[in-house]
Parts: C-alpha cells; structure tokens; sequence
C-alpha cells in the first residue's frame, strides 16, 4: 500500500452526515449502473441519509426568514399609531405626501413626473405604490382611502421590505465569514481523481478514526449552519427595533420618500458588493451589473438623495475590494455627482451665505452631546438595557471578529500546507519521523476544532478550512483575506456614519456643516443610516465570538495522548494508529464543545431581540408624537387641524363644490382639504414655490400684498373658469413656525388688507363662521363669471 493511499483512506463522501469511503461509493455506483439488487438495495438505503439533510438545509433559511420577517411585520404593526387610518398626520410634509397621492389618482400614472404644484420632479415611488394599493382594492370592491393607502405602503416598506433588505445583507456577510467550511473541503477533496483511487484494503482502524473525525465535522459544520439561520431569524427583528429607521422618519415630517428608499436601500449595497465579487472572480459580470443598475435606479426614483448614503457606506468597500482603476473611476464618479449636486443648490436655492459654510443653516441647534452623540450610534439608538447589551455585544464581537481575521490571515501567509502541518502535529507526538500519511490526514482534518491543549493560541480564532484535506502537487496560490477586508471596510462605514451623526447633533462650524450638508443637516435622515451599518457589524461579531467560544471549548476538550499512536512500524514504513484510542480522542470534542457557542450566540440575540421590544421608550415617544399629531383635540384654536376647522372645511365644500379654487394660507390647516374633502385648493402643501417661474403661486401673493383690487382680480380670476374663493381661519400654526418661508402668506391673514379688499368689492362674504373662531370666513372673489 502507497503512502498516498492511506493518506487518502481516511477521504469521505459528506453527504450531510453519511460517511462512505470512495471505494464503497464506486461500488455503490457499479451496482447501480448495472441495476442490480444490491444497487437498488443501497440506493433504498442511502436515499433518507442523502435526501433529508440536504432537503432540510435548502428548507430551514427559508423557514428562519419567513419567521423573522414575519416577526418584524406584526412588531411594526402594532407600533402603529391607530389614530391615523382616518385622518390625516398633522406635520409639515404629510401634506405633500397626500397630495402627491391624490394627484395621481385624480390625472393618472402621468402625473409622475410632475407631482408638485408646479408640475416640477418628485420622487414619485413611495406615493405610485400607494396609488396601486388604493388601485387593487377597488379590483376586489374595498374602498381604500389616500390615508389608508399610505399607511399601507408604509407598513410594508418598514415592516417587509426593510428587513428583508437587512437580512439579505447580514447573510451576505455571514456567507463570506462562514466560506470554506470544512464539510464542503472534504466534499471537493473526496470527489478528485486522486481520492478516487483509494484500494478496497485500506486499513480498517483507520477508517474508524477518520469517521469519527468527519462525524465531529458534520456536527462543527451543522452547528455553523444552525447558527446563521439562528442569527438570520432575529436580524429582521433587529431591524425594526430601533427607533433610527423606520419610526424616526414617520414622525419627522415624516420623511416619506426618504424613508422608503432606506428601506430599499440594503438590496442595493448587497448587489453591488456581490458586483464586487463578481469582479474580483471574473465571472457574472453583466448578470450582476444589471441588477445593481436596475437596484440603483429604484432607489433614485424612491429619492435621489439616498445616493449620498450609498456612497458613504460602500467607500471604504470599494478601496479595500476593487482594482485601482475601478477605484479611480468610482471615485472621479462620486466627484462628478458632487459638483452636479452642488450647481444644483445654487441655482435652485437663493442664498447670500453660500460662500460661508459656516453661515449655513444658521438656525440648526445641538441637541446631543459629545458622550450621547457616540453612544447613541454604539447603541444602534436602542434604549436601557438593549442598549448596553447591544453596544458590549458590537464592541466585544468586533475585536473577536478582527482577531479571527488576523489569525485567518497569518495562517493563510504560510508558504505551504506541509508547514502548516509541521507546525500541528508535534502536539500529537514527540516522534515526528513516526507520523504516517494517515496520521497526517486526521492532522490536517482537525487541524483547528482538535487541536492539542499543549498549544492553545495555535487554535484560537482560526478557520477549519485554513488547512487543506489533500496535499496538492505544488504549493496553493494564496487567496485573498476576505474576513479582515469585510472587517475593515465594516467598520470603516461605521465610523463614517458615526462622523456624519456627531457632526450633525453635536458639533457646529464651517466643517460640520460640509459634512452633513448631503442630508440637510437633519439628524433624522442620518439616524436612518446606522442600522445599516451597526447591524452587519453585529451579526459578524457574534459569529466570531461563537466560532472562538467553540475552539476554545473544542481545544480544551481535546487531550490526545501519545500512547493513541502505536510505535511500531509496519513492513512499510507506516506506523500504524491505534483505532480504539484515537477514536475515544476524537469523541472527546464532545458534542456540547461544538454547539456551546451557537448556543450561547442564540441566546444573547434572543435576549437582545426580546428585550429591545420591552424597553423602548424611544419608539414609544415617536408613536405617542405622532398619535397627537393625529388628534383633533388641540388646545390651541390656530393648530393645523382641529375639530372646529374640519367643520368649517366640511361646510365649505358643501358650498363651492370640488371644481372651485380656494386660495387660503396653507399654514392655517386649509391645505388638507385638497385630501380630506377633494378640494382645488391653490395652496395644497405649506410649500408651493413661489421663485418657479410660469406658475400663480407668486403672482397671488405678490397681487393679494399690493392691496391694488384691481391687481387681485386680474391675477385670480384667470386661474380657471370655475369660481375662485378665498377662505380665512385664523393665524398660521405654530407648529409650522419652522418653515422658512412662512412670511409669504403673512398678507392672507392680515385682517385690515382682507377688509378693505371687502369695502372694495373684491372680496364678497358668502359665509360666516366666527362662532368657531375670530374671524372666519369664506369669501368669493368679484370676478365677471
């Protein structure tokens, strides 16, 4: 016997848990291809142990993935306010999104293009999902309104479609960390033609110790895939635990738009990064290409502004992943789009600040710290103690996480797998020359998960599939670390995101500005970006300290001695391996070493993912905000809506009809009557443009300031051919005393110029509603109908 056949005696078929050597499998294929009983029997045999597992491998992330999305959708559900199915949110951009809505319900698809009243661009995605959710309920007789629409869509975006997002995106970095395990490397080394030609009188003994060993694999391998399953059923949790995205967005402004290409936002990191790989292989190029375009131009139609967020977090992966000439090119890229998006500030923004960056965003006030500001982002904005327990758990998982990468590199630095075999097995003798190539194999099997407890850093942190199972004619090309370049490009976007939020929420200055400018200076839009992020870094920490916890407990467990190998030689030189001993060797990494560290991994995610649903005083916050922006039951008679004012609104609907034009002060609550009621209000969202050309919006206000009646009716009444009236309720509200232009509107509540528009004969009063507030009023322009 060869040494290069009982090196490969110990070679198994791993079929998920059945074991065979490869002469039993050419038997087995003999007797089947000739159709034999004994064939038919095996097949018979070894279909359960094939079929089972496999079937079982294929089910369960699927499985894990429905539950856990399922999980976040319900979680999301009942989080939502209530109060808001019927009625309107009350903030500053609720009205837009609604009117947005009712535009394309009221034109069609086409309006898309042109949602604003002025007919200029809007990120249309989010409110054409809305128009098809009112579409497909009228298909099936269910009358759905513009507020339950929205409130559709939004649920599934952040209750769906964010954390599917994020669980794609978390597998794709456990996939990477996770390659190259050792079950599939016995798999590839057993199928060569070298371990093929193992002759049917392999030594018996050897067989034992080396099934043993496999059976240990099966259950390290099983253990592995448990684990990112386990972690794949509490990240879409995860996801919509913290109060950074979605809840944030809802509740600020809300930022609908925005919202929903974050939530659209981990589909496209996850197909550009497998772009990369798709690069750095060569192969699927195009395939991965068009599905990054066809990801990106989504994004962009849900909001553009999502591209700065992009491009934050995938700079440090395109320096640490792509050839230099694709750096240079994404990087000119990035500069392009800089510039383009500066040219697009000045002229569509008019300022006398722009050249002092430290002027900019003058009215911008701290609300955190330094100390709160880094916490906040080390906690993943999560609350008490989720949010200690998240934050030991990103810390403590990114130092195990770079020290697995650091050994997984200064192993994978060795020139060959003969030193890295000289360096394991004297842990199993004091004689080396008494090694045999079967001795070698089970070495080399167990090189990190039995490693000897005489030398426990050897083991610490490193990959099982660092060691080859076959020696290879020439020394192996050396592969790239993807572990430490996932690391630190994970943690380089990070740190990044952490930046832009300090320099947000704490500091102030010409740079801080710069900075954050892309995303407006709004601590919201940058909030959303930390989930992102933290959570990758995350999952890939606590993979790393189970896979150290399991070593460490594999290696302790692990005592071989040296009388398991005989000491006598046979007629060829090969000693032979005492199978009695060494199998109770092998069996000592007990079953519990393998799994301690899933297990202990499941349950502080568990701990993290149920705990973060019952201490969440953030979230809380962000309902109870947005329950009483909902409510009509205001103290102050001027807020945007309130009982009194849906009153008036409903009244004057019932006077002008649906084809008359209102004008009115959006800021005084009229402007949700274009949804609540259908009405044509020239004003339907606190913000209409008045410096776009070719539209009345600035005509109006410029006509009705001049206090000319003349003027005014030359100005309005050629708005339409229906009549045009003008509605008063009071002063403008105070929670839009944060819109910069609110001055625009000051004369439409500016009493004397309203009465001597009366005394003139342009205004006529058509209805009285005093008895619910001072002063209002409908009244219907002077024009020659």
């Amino acid at each position: 016997m060869t040494s290069e056949q009982i090196t490969n005696t110990g070679s198994v078929m791993a079929n998920h848990g059945s074991i065979q050597t490869p002469a039993q499998t050419q038997l087995r294929q003999d007797g089947s291809s000739n159709g034999g009983p004994s064939g038919r029997k095996r097949d018979l045999r070894w279909r359960p142990a094939m079929l089972h597992p496999a079937s079982l491998r294929v089910l369960l992330p699927w499985l894990t993935s429905i539950i856990g999305i399922a999980s976040a959708l319900c979680l999301v559900i009942a989080w939502f306010p209530s109060t808001v199915w019927n009625t309107p949110i009350v903030s500053s951009d609720a009205p837009a999104h609604y009117y947005f809505i009712r535009r394309l319900l009221d034109e069609g698809l086409g309006a898309a293009l042109h949602l604003w009243p002025h007919n200029s661009f809007y990120p249309p995605l989010f409110h054409v999902c809305a128009y098809f959710v009112i579409k497909i309920a009228a298909l099936f007789g269910v009358q759905c309104s513009i507020y339950a629409a929205f409130n559709i869509t939004w649920i599934i975006a952040s209750g769906v479609i964010f954390p599917s997002g994020m669980l794609v995106l978390c597998r794709y970095f456990l996939q990477r960390w996770n390659r190259g395990n050792p079950i599939l490397r016995i798999s590839q080394a057993s199928s060569t033609p070298e371990s093929s030609s193992v002759s049917e009188s392999s030594n018996v003994s050897n067989q034992q110790v080396s099934s043993a060993v496999n059976r240990q694999y099966n259950a390290t391998f099983d253990a592995t895939f448990v684990l990112q399953n386990l972690i794949g059923l509490f990240v879409p949790v995860l996801a919509v635990s913290s109060v950074c995205h979605p809840y944030g967005l809802l509740n600020a402004g809300p930022l609908i738009a925005f919202g929903f290409a974050t939530s659209l936002l981990p589909f496209l990191i996850a197909a550009t990064l497998r772009l990369f790989d798709a690069i750095a292989a060569r192969e699927h190029i195009v395939k991965w290409l068009v599905i990054t375009a066809v990801a990106g131009v989504v994004c962009l139609v849900a909001h553009p502004r999502i591209a700065f967020t992009y491009a934050l977090i995938l700079v440090p992966f395109i320096v640490l992943r792509l050839p230099w000439k694709l750096i240079l090119g994404a990087f000119i890229a990035m500069c392009v789009g800089a510039v383009a998006f500066v040219a697009l500030m000045l002229t569509s923004f008019k300022s006398d600040r722009w050249a002092n960056p430290a002027s900019w965003f003058h009215s911008h006030q701290p609300s955190k710290n330094l100390w709160e500001s880094i916490s906040f982002c080390f906690t993943d904005g999560l609350d008490g103690f989720p949010a200690i327990l998240f934050a030991l758990l990103l810390i403590a998982g990114t130092v195990a996480a770079f020290v697995c990468a650091f050994r997984r590199a200064a192993v994978r630095s060795s020139d060959s797998l003969s030193a890295t075999v000289s360096t394991v097995a004297p842990a199993f003798s004091a004689d080396a020359d008494a090694l045999a190539s079967d001795a070698d194999a089970l070495v080399s099997d167990a090189a990190v998960s039995l490693v000897s407890a005489s030398d426990p850093p050897t083991a610490s942190c490193s990959d099982a599939a660092d060691v080859s199972l076959s020696a290879p004619p020439e020394p192996p090309r050396p592969r790239r670390n993807d572990r430490l370049r996932d690391m630190i490009a994970l943690t380089a976007a990070f740190l990044l995101v952490t930046l832009v939020y300090v320099c947000t929420v704490t500091l102030v200055g010409a740079l801080p500005n710069i900075i954050s400018s892309p995303w407006y200076r709004d601590e919201n839009r940058i909030m959303t970006m930390l989930p992102l992020v933290a959570l990758p870094l995350l999952v890939i920490g606590v993979n790393a300290l189970s896979e150290c916890v399991s070593v460490c407990a594999a290696s302790a467990s692990f005592v071989p001695s040296a009388s398991s190998f005989s000491a006598k030689n046979s007629a060829s030189s090969v000693p032979s391996l005492s199978s009695a001993s060494a199998v109770s060797s092998v069996k000592n990494v007990s079953f519990a070493s393998n799994w301690i560290g899933p297990i202990a991994a499941f349950l502080v995610i568990a701990i993290l993912a149920v705990s973060a649903q019952i201490v969440c005083p953030s979230r809380t916050a962000a309902r109870d905000a947005i329950i009483a922006h909902s409510s009509l039951n205001q103290s102050d008679p001027n807020e945007q809506l309130t009982e009194q004012k849906i009153t008036v609104l409903r009244k004057v609907m019932e006077r002008t009809g649906t084809q008359a034009t209102i004008i009115s002060d959006p800021l005084n609550g009229s402007m949700y009557a274009e949804t609540l009621f259908n009405a044509s209000m020239l004003y339907p969202i606190i913000n209409a443009r008045t410096d776009v050309p070719s539209v009345p919006f600035g005509k109006v206000e410029t006509a009705f300031a001049s206090g000319d009646g003349q003027q005014v009716l030359g100005t309005v009444c050629p708005l339409t051919d229906a009549p045009e009236y003008f509605l008063t309720m009071g002063d403008q509200a105070q929670s839009l005393q944060s819109f910069p232009y609110r001055a625009q509107y000051d004369s439409f509540h500016n009493e004397e110029l309203i009465d001597a528009y009366v005394d003139g004969g342009t205004l006529v009063k058509v209805a009285d509603y005093s008895q619910y507030g001072q002063g209002w009023a409908l009244y219907r322009f002077g024009c020659a109908d």
